[in-house]
């Protein structure tokens, strides 16, 4: 797997605050860039899947680790 470009930290967060900041880092990468966001609450899955899908940017990855879910999205 690549190596990220930027790291995230939502841990902690309620939504929406997660794909918030999300949006927020994706703006500053340039397109072909991978993020990774790390994430406790867990409805995040759901929605990390659906805002990359409808922001045409591909979640080519997710974990999960004692609680905290990890995504890797590749900016569209």
């Amino acid at each position: 797997m690549e190596q990220a470009h930027g790291k995230l930290d939502a841990k902690g967060l309620a939504c929406p605050m997660p794909i918030v900041k999300t949006k927020k880092a994706m703006k500053d990468m340039e397109q072909g860039q991978i993020l990774e966001i790390q994430v406790t609450d867990q409805g995040a899955l759901g929605d990390m899947t659906a805002w990359a899908k409808s922001g045409g940017h591909e979640l080519m990855k997710h974990t999960e680790e004692n609680g905290v879910l990890t995504f890797w999205i590749r900016k569209g």
